[in-house]
């Protein structure tokens, strides 16, 4: 039996560990060769001190070099599409086309090349210069990265080529990768190319390493670790809340994304108005990938009326007719048929689905249920489970004042949409409510579904607890996500020839925007 190595200290090396595991095909339930390691503490020591090594060497590497990494890196990616489209394919059962190879694969690389940018630029270290009291400060490295990658996308939040990864080699730090074990292989041919670019660019030993499993109690105690700069990680709330209570308690910062709903609230002038389309759309937005988004759906508030009764059958009527998707792996589809039975328990009355099977491999039939607004009111938190995958839970408000009692009882969401008539008949309940879902969500949409996120300077993927564990950060959106990874330096009276060159008086790439004496400008501090 074959055990793929782990990637650290820029070798390709035996895992210390004898404990393995493979990947499965979820269409077909079967397993998929090679088999992986399950790292023990001592790769994770050992990822860890070449990592710390590599921290100093990239204080001191410029971000012209890093940005040639992130830049031949992308175009490696693109040169392994077909192995990379075929080896996520089997281990997600995601469709090669359009999904991978011309969606998320793109998207992947335009991060990389994006976050490459902004290493040139430098603007990113926020410079800040007050020549009168002689105090200078700018952001820089925290240190080795943690980055867990999540289950739903390979390539574009992979653990070694996706967001968080782009933001923090492009900040200057070491990343150490965690595979998800979705998707071992996928992450693999990813690290081959990222070894390959590292070793061209010259990056420093350890800058770039990979384990694919270990223990929850190791991978607690290396986010806790003294040599951690900080951890990002994707996944389950409860994994993610584990791992938050030990970082919290090390003093290390740790990104997560957690769990969101991301409420759709229609109101009656635009169920009234175009109801048929915005039941096509909403389905869309829910089955679109099996339901298998961060951003999917899962909850949506509407008004009592006739119209809404005809919206509500319509959607139940979509949802019984489309196709049956494939879930990303048994432990996605124990977990949803877990949070529907716990909704259905709860009283929420089942409209369409809410049974295993109907396509192929590791499923469940698409599934919508109802609750009314007094029942969702009991228990507020019961019924915001989140039900991963192609699912989702309508809430029949009474009246308006209702509506938004409900809307004021929602947890944390990364996204909320709120559809109004185009006419100006829903403006004043649109003002209350969204005025009222503007501070429960990361981003606020209007007449606009919440499934795409994408890849702006201006976007928040984040939002208040328990989408994330922060609502001050964002995982998608250059130059803010870059600086979830950065730590504020201060000088004070220090020698100029002394200062990192992003404080020296000239400006050292001639792009970076600096603050000098108030004023933001890519000139030279005046003499």
């Amino acid at each position: 039996m074959t055990v793929e190595p782990v990637l650290i200290a820029n070798e390709w090396r035996p895992s210390q560990s004898s404990s393995t595991f493979q990947a499965e095909n979820p269409a077909t339930k079967q397993p998929l060769e090679p088999v992986y390691p399950v790292s023990s503490w001592a790769d994770l020591d050992a990822a860890l001190a070449a990592a710390d090594a590599a921290a100093t060497a990239l204080r001191q590497t410029s971000g012209e070099q890093i940005a040639r990494f992130l830049d031949l890196y992308a175009g490696k990616i693109e040169s392994q599409t077909e192995p990379l489209v075929a080896m996520a394919h089997a281990e997600t059962a995601l469709p090669a086309k359009p999904r991978l190879a011309e969606v998320e694969l793109p998207r992947t690389t335009g991060q990389l090349r994006e976050a490459a940018r902004a290493a040139r630029s430098g603007s990113w270290r926020l410079p800040t210069i007050d020549t009168k009291l002689t105090i200078r400060s700018c952001h820089a490295p925290l240190g080795p990265i943690w980055v867990f990658g999540p289950n739903n996308f390979p390539f574009a939040f992979n653990s070694i080529a996706g967001g968080d990864f782009a933001a923090a080699i492009a900040t200057g730090n070491p990343v150490i990768a965690k595979a998800n074990t979705s998707h071992p292989g996928t992450t693999r041919l990813f690290a081959i190319a990222a070894h390959e670019a590292a070793i061209a660019a010259g990056l420093s030993v350890g800058s770039i390493q990979l384990i694919y499993r270990t223990s929850h109690a190791d991978g607690a105690r290396a986010v806790a670790d003294p040599r951690t700069g900080a951890t990002a990680y994707t996944g389950s709330r409860a994994a993610g809340l584990e791992l938050k209570a030990v970082a919290d308690r090390a003093g290390k910062p740790i990104y997560l994304e957690l769990s969101s709903v991301n409420p759709v609230v229609f109101l009656p002038g635009a169920v009234k108005s175009r109801g048929e389309q915005l039941a096509g759309e909403f389905t869309a937005s829910c089955l679109m990938g099996t339901g298998q988004f961060c951003t999917n759906p899962g909850l949506v508030i509407l008004l009592a009326g006739p119209e809404t009764d005809s919206f509500v059958a319509a959607v139940a009527d979509r949802f019984r007719a489309a196709p049956v998707g494939t879930l990303l792996s048994k432990g996605v589809a124990q977990s949803l048929e877990a949070s529907l039975n716990t909704l259905i328990s709860a009283g929420a009355k089942l409209l369409a689905g809410g049974t295993p099977g109907g396509g192929n491999g590791y499923c469940v039939a698409n599934t919508l249920l109802k609750i009314g607004g007094s029942q969702f009111l009991a228990n507020p938190g019961l019924y915001q489970t989140e039900a991963f995958g192609n699912a989702t839970l309508a809430v029949i408000s009474e009246n308006a004042a209702q509506a938004a009692r409900i809307i004021d009882s929602l947890e944390g969401n990364l996204t909320g949409c709120v559809y109004s008539d185009t006419h100006g008949s829903d403006d004043a309940l649109y003002d209350d409510l969204a005025g009222r879902l503007r501070h429960k969500v990361g981003r606020l949409l209007n007449d606009k579904m919440p499934t795409g996120v994408a890849v702006s300077p201006a976007m928040n993927h984040g939002g208040p607890y328990p989408a994330t564990g922060h609502p001050g950060f964002t995982a998608v959106g250059i130059p803010a996500a870059l600086r979830r990874f950065t730590a504020l330096e201060c000088y004070d009276n220090v020698r100029p020839h002394r200062l990192p060159a992003a404080l020296q008086n000239k400006n050292p790439t001639g792009t970076m925007w600096r603050l000098i004496d108030g004023n933001w400008t890519q000139g030279d501090v005046p003499s």
